[in-house]
C-alpha cells in the first residue's frame, strides 16, 4: 500500500469531465486519482495498468440507490468482475446480475448472498444451472424453452425455483448493432410478436417447482434517450395485461435490464439518469392504471454506468513514427486488453500523464503493440506533438468491458487491476505471468 506526501497545490483541469471526480492535477502535467498520481502507480505496479477509484464505484452504486430508492438495482457483473467489486456492491446494498456459474461461485465464496443474484444466459450450461441450485441463486431468468424443461428436471419435483422469463419487446436501442438486442433478429430472449415469450410462460405455469416471479428485457448497451425505456414498459405492462387476462396472472416484478449509456469522450451524450428514474416511474404507473393493474417492484441492471467511469488504463509509449502523413504511437498494450475499438468503433480520449509538455497538439493515432491492422485504441486524436518512447498516456472510462474481454492474444498476459483511495494505492488483480499461461499448457 502506497502512502503519498501532500503535493505541492492541486487544481483540477477544465476538460476532465470524463475522469473520476475525485482526479485532481498535483503538479503541473501529472494527475492524481483518488489521491494518487498515475505516474506513481505506473512505476509501482508496471504498464499497461488498470486503476479504479473505489470512491467513484460506490458512489456511483448510491446515486443509483438514491435514484430508483424503491426498485431492485442490480450491478451487471459482466461489466467487470472481482472479489473487491463484490465486496463494494454488496456494502452499497447492490444485488447482483451474473452470466455464468464462474462470475456467480467467485460473488458467493466472496460472502455475496446468493438470494440477491439473479442467472442470465442466452444458453445457460449444466453447470451454470447446477451451481445455481446448488448455491441458491435469488432467480434464473429463462432465455429459451428448452430450458424450462431442463430447469424444472434440475430442481426436481420437491424443489423450488424463483425465475424470470426475458422477453424480447420489438425495440431497438444501443449505440452499435453488436449491442441492440431487444429486437427480433437476435440471440436474446423470447418474442412478443410471434407469440413464443406467452407461449413459455404457459409451460412455466405447468411446472409447479417453478415460481415465476416476473419479466424481463434488456434493450441494448450505451442507451442515452429515455424514450425507448418508456416504450419497453408499455410493452410489457400490456404483456402483462395479457397474461392477467388469459391465466390470471399478476406478476410482482418487472426487470427492465441496463445499458445506460456513458460519456467516453467530453462533450459526448449519457443518459440522464434523474430523467430515466422519473419517467420510467410514472410511465409504469400510468400503464399499469390504463391495466387495471398493481405496479410492479422495477429491477434494474446497471453496469457499465457504475464501474465504466470509475476506471484508467494507464500505458506507456513505446515507439513514436510517421508514416505518410499519418503519426502511430505504438504503446504496450493494445486489442488484448481493450478489444472495444476494435469490435465496436470506440473512441476515447487518452491524455499525457506524468510531465508536462509545452509543445502544440497534433493529431496522432495510438495503437497497441499486436499484429493486427485493427489493434488501434484511439483514432485521430489530439496529444502533444513531443511524445516520445516512455512517455505515459492514461486513457479515462476504462472500468467495464476491458479486463471482462481481455484475451491472450500473442501471450502478453492480462493487466493487473489496481484501486486508488484516500491517497492509497494497493493491487486487486495480479498481473498474468508467463508462469500462468506455461502452467495452463499440458501439451508435451
Amino acid at each position: 500500500m502506497t502512502t503519498l506526501h501532500e503535493p505541492v497545490f492541486t487544481s483540477t483541469p477544465a476538460d476532465l469531465s470524463v475522469w473520476p471526480a475525485s482526479t485532481t492535477e498535483p503538479r503541473p502535467g501529472d494527475l492524481a486519482v483518488g489521491g494518487v498520481p498515475l505516474a506513481e502507480v505506473a512505476d509501482r505496479f508496471g504498464t499497461p495498468v488498470y486503476v479504479l477509484d473505489e470512491n467513484e464505484v460506490r458512489e456511483r452504486c448510491r446515486t443509483y440507490r438514491d435514484a430508483f430508492p424503491d426498485a431492485e438495482v442490480l450491478y451487471a457483473a459482466k461489466a467487470f468482475l472481482c472479489r473487491a467489486m463484490v465486496h463494494w456492491t454488496e456494502e452499497e446494498g447492490l444485488g447482483l446480475d451474473v452470466c455464468s456459474a464462474g462470475e456467480l461461485e467467485l460473488a458467493v465464496t466472496t460472502g455475496f448472498p446468493p438470494e440477491r443474484i439473479v442467472l442470465h444466459g442466452n444458453a445457460k450450461s449444466p453447470r451454470d444451472l447446477e451451481t445455481a441450485l446448488r448455491l441458491g441463486v435469488g432467480r434464473i431468468v429463462i432465455d429459451s424453452p428448452s430450458e424450462i424443461a431442463r430447469l424444472a428436471a434440475a430442481v426436481g419435483p420437491d424443489g423450488h425455483q424463483k425465475v424470470m422469463v426475458r422477453v424480447v419487446p420489438g425495440i431497438s436501442a444501443g449505440g452499435h448493432e453488436k449491442i441492440r438486442t431487444g429486437t427480433d433478429d437476435q440471440k436474446f430472449g423470447l418474442s412478443i410478436s410471434d407469440g413464443y415469450a406467452q407461449h413459455a410462460i404457459a409451460r412455466i405455469l405447468d411446472q409447479p417447482q417453478l415460481e415465476l416471479t416476473g419479466l424481463h428485457c434488456h434493450l441494448g448497451s450505451q442507451i442515452t434517450s429515455v424514450k425507448p425505456y418508456l416504450a419497453a414498459v408499455r410493452r410489457m405492462v400490456g404483456l402483462m395485461a395479457r397474461l392477467h387476462e388469459q391465466h390470471g396472472l399478476v406478476l410482482p416484478e418487472l426487470d427492465l435490464g441496463g445499458g445506460h449509456g456513458i460519456a467516453y469522450r467530453p462533450g459526448e451524450e449519457a443518459l440522464d439518469l434523474t430523467a430515466l428514474a422519473r419517467k420510467v416511474r410514472a410511465e409504469l404507473s400510468d400503464a399499469c392504471a390504463a391495466a387495471g393493474l398493481p405496479v410492479p417492484r422495477l429491477i434494474i441492471e446497471p453496469g457499465r454506468a457504475i464501474v465504466g467511469p470509475a476506471g484508467i488504463a494507464v500505458y506507456r509509449v513505446l515507439a513514436v513514427k510517421k508514416t505518410g502523413d499519418h503519426t502511430f504511437v505504438a504503446v504496450d498494450g493494445g486489442m488484448s486488453d481493450n478489444p472495444r475499438p476494435a469490435l465496436y468503433g470506440v473512441r476515447y480520449a487518452p491524455r499525457l500523464v506524468g510531465r508536462t509538455s509545452g509543445a502544440a497538439p497534433a493529431p496522432v493515432t495510438v495503437v497497441g503493440r499486436h499484429c493486427e491492422a485493427g489493434d488501434i485504441l484511439a483514432a485521430d486524436v489530439e496529444l502533444p506533438s513531443d511524445l516520445r518512447p516512455g512517455d505515459l498516456l492514461a486513457v479515462p472510462v476504462a472500468g467495464a468491458y476491458h479486463l471482462s474481454m481481455a484475451s491472450g492474444y500473442n501471450l502478453v498476459g492480462r493487466p493487473p487491476v489496481t484501486a486508488v483511495r484516500d491517497g492509497h494505492a494497493r493491487l486487486l488483480v495480479r498481473r498474468e505471468s508467463l508462469e500462468d499461461i506455461r502452467r495452463r499448457d499440458v501439451g508435451l
